[in-house]
């Protein structure tokens, strides 16, 4: 049976009416090519499932692995970097950074890019399908944080069970009716803290509603203020403490007081967090631990410099390469009990 034919840069060049050399600047340096253009290219080349043949792709980086985050300026991905790039440091290995800017397109266009000139790659957040991180964790070793892919490592942040303890908090302080302002729809983690939610409501007989989709930025906080006063709710759990934060300056605005009005819960436990006015009641998760640990999982695939310590202990704990990392709620000063209720927090 004869194989198919393999795309080629002048395949994707003809489905994004540019010239192949424009093809290949856009893939190998975005920076030289203007943001419409590339992301057609990206676009085009992710539909004609294109990888760059090894002469296009150049030589490779003994001892890079390749750390993939959504969002470079979201301090929530600092942590996952710090801690990945401490851990390679003690391994004498580089780190290399890429930002896909929540494009699923440029994330897979990258990895294409890279997949033969690094060791490994670690991708926090991915906003690929399913399928599509299958296939590159076959042409190299990927470690996936914060997702979970069939026959694929992973490091998983327990939100979920965070999510829920943050309601039983709420419901403690008086609360029946909670909105759930959502993130992106491509993201895993978001679907699974809605279900998590839910059930958790179930169990606790109160009302929860969901809003959004919201892009995980402080931006995105005024309109999902917005959504959650004309809701009538009397508490909102956020997808991530930067909408949280931007809830906070637009309920000020609309001269809702939090926590008296409205109680706002948070996730994460940003650098930050702790500094708003009120400082921000969240779900703290171990970031930084979280970085290490996919990065030592990684190693342990790779072979070499896998260090003996605690991170390595949990790993080692865990034959099925998913490793679960708990979380717990930081009550702080924006939640406070429900308006019309004298109960004192929990």
């Amino acid at each position: 049976m004869q194989e198919p034919r393999r795309v080629t840069i002048r395949d994707v060049a003809r489905a994004a009416a540019v010239a192949p050399s424009t093809v290949s600047r856009a893939l190998a340096r975005p920076g030289r090519v203007n943001a419409a253009t590339r992301t057609r290219i990206e676009a085009a080349a992710r539909a004609l499932g294109y990888t760059p043949p090894r002469s296009e792709r150049g030589t490779r980086d003994v001892g890079a692995v390749a750390v993939v985050v959504p969002d470079v300026t979201n301090p929530f991905f600092f942590d996952v970097i710090r801690g990945a790039q401490h851990r390679l440091a003690a391994a004498g290995r580089t780190q290399l950074l890429v930002d896909t800017e929540e494009s699923a397109a440029t994330e897979a266009a990258t990895l294409g890019a890279i997949a033969s000139r690094v060791d490994g790659a670690v991708l926090a957040a991915s906003r690929l399908s399913d399928g599509e991180i299958a296939r590159f964790a076959g042409l190299l070793p990927v470690v996936v944080l914060n997702r979970r892919v069939p026959s694929v490592s992973s490091v998983l942040i327990d939100t979920p069970g965070g999510v829920g303890r943050a309601l039983e908090h709420l419901v403690s302080l008086g609360h029946r009716h909670v909105l759930y302002v959502g993130g992106p729809e491509s993201s895993w983690s978001n679907e699974r803290r809605w279900r998590a939610l839910v059930a958790a409501a179930a169990r606790l007989r109160v009302r929860v509603d969901t809003a959004g989709p919201f892009a995980p930025v402080v931006d995105s906080g005024a309109a999902a203020a917005d959504a959650a006063v004309t809701a009538g709710v009397t508490a909102c759990i956020a997808f991530n403490d930067l909408i949280a934060i931007g809830m906070l300056r637009r309920l000020r605005e609309r001269s809702v007081r939090v926590p008296v009005d409205m109680s706002v819960v948070g996730c994460d436990d940003i650098f930050g967090a702790d500094f708003c006015d009120p400082p921000l009641t969240t779900m703290t998760s171990p970031i930084e631990q979280a970085g290490r640990v996919a990065v030592t999982m990684l190693l342990r695939r790779i072979g070499g410099g896998v260090p003996t310590d605690a991170d390595a202990a949990a790993v080692a704990e865990h034959p099925t390469d998913s490793v679960a990392l708990p979380t717990h709620l930081t009550v702080r000063g924006s939640t406070g009990p429900a308006p019309g209720t004298e109960r004192s927090p929990a």
